[in-house]
């Protein structure tokens, strides 16, 4: 390995990223800017279809946020209140606020160990223990994909409607298809922090199905398909075109930051291997064609410590997440217990999320694992 330097290495560098595109996206902007058409319009159909080309999907519907987008989804696939949906409890709030704001209650279902996402022979039990259950969520946790045919087919013959929750995981791979079209639903968000980011709040829904994408277009825009006629109470969820421009841009670069993702989590294996550190690297099942990295987590013995002994290095980490979802506070109506989910609850005491993004210089890389080793042998 490399002598470290001393400089801090944050978790995410998205001034580095800004910084190589800096002319490209102020050109956008500008013709924005110029235009004055700020919310809906050109741009962001513009952006919808090469969205939707990348995914692999007929039709993409721009909206304000991955929340959003979850939201959208859930409606316009006829969820109500009284209806059940069924998730997992470790991933992000929005993917059971989604459901709560739907009208329906959340189901959860633990996670596979090996690779964070569902876990389809738990799901087989909960369709059949959950007469009330009208769709499933699966997650692309971190930037892999979910198990979906074994998911489609549970699913399927329950007749329950599948809705991919993509927001981690734009450009991912499924036996060489992309999330967001291995089902009627594909969700992204394009928050900053995604491989794909925009300045700001937006995201969007892929189908291969026109009609379901004429009424999400209609949901996003308060139920409106005609100027001041209201088919239904919709939302106001639109994606604005300052927000589509520069993602246009950025998606020009995104698979050249997918790659410089995956080199370093290639990187991160072997020295980390050399350090014959205790900890567990993320693994991919080989059905994940394309693994994305927005996070390269890993399972490691006294988490919080050894964060706090990284900090002090000035070593950026983060934890996702640190309370499963069964267990916030927000949900202790739904009567789960701790021990409910093991899988999940391990994971949430000992993951660990280390800096990955493409511009991560090497030798950061090498100081990263270091520090992990030397926490370890002390």
């Amino acid at each position: 390995m490399l002598a470290s330097s001393s400089t801090s290495i944050p978790l995410l560098n998205l001034q580095a990223q800004y910084a190589s595109i800096r002319s490209e996206i102020r050109e956008a902007v500008d013709r924005v800017m110029d235009s004055q058409h700020f919310i809906l319009g050109p741009t962001v159909e513009a952006f919808e279809k090469q969205v939707a080309a990348y995914c692999g999907a007929a039709h993409a519907v721009g909206c304000a946020s991955g929340s959003d987008a979850l939201l959208l989804a859930l409606k316009a696939a006829g969820v109500t209140p009284g209806d059940e949906v069924i998730t997992v409890p470790f991933t992000f709030f929005a993917t059971a606020g989604a459901i709560i704001h739907a009208g329906a209650t959340p189901v959860f279902v633990d996670v596979d160990a090996a690779t964070f996402n569902l876990d389809p022979d738990l799901l087989e039990d909960a369709v059949q223990a959950h007469p009330k259950a009208r769709a499933v969520i699966p997650v692309h946790l971190f930037g892999a994909a979910a198990e979906m045919d074994a998911i489609n087919d549970i699913a399927g013959r329950a007749h329950l409607t599948v809705i991919e929750d993509a927001a981690q995981a734009i450009g991912a791979e499924y036996r060489n298809k992309r999330a967001g079209s291995l089902s009627p639903y594909g969700c992204f968000s394009f928050f900053p922090t995604k491989n794909l980011g925009g300045f700001g709040d937006g995201g969007c829904i892929t189908t291969d199905d026109p009609a379901i994408a004429d009424r999400l277009r209609m949901l996003r825009l308060h139920g409106s398909r005609e100027r001041y006629i209201y088919e239904e109470v919709g939302y106001n969820s639109r994606l604005d075109a300052l927000q589509a421009a520069i993602l246009s841009v950025k998606l020009r670069h995104l698979d050249q930051w997918i790659a410089g993702r995956q080199h370093n989590a290639a990187r991160y294996s072997e020295l980390f291997a050399q350090a014959k550190a205790p900890v567990v690297l993320p693994k991919t099942a080989p059905y994940q064609t394309r693994h994305v990295y927005n996070q390269y987590s890993i399972l490691c013995p006294k988490r919080d410590q050894l964060r706090s002994a990284l900090a002090e290095q000035g070593i950026g980490s983060e934890v996702y997440y640190p309370v499963p979802l069964h267990l916030q506070k927000c949900f202790s109506y739904l009567e789960y217990q701790s021990g409910d989910f093991p899988v999940s609850e391990r994971l949430a005491r000992e993951i660990l999320s280390l800096p990955i993004y493409a511009e991560l210089p090497a030798v950061d890389l090498e100081r990263v694992v270091l520090g992990i080793a030397a926490f370890y042998a002390a």
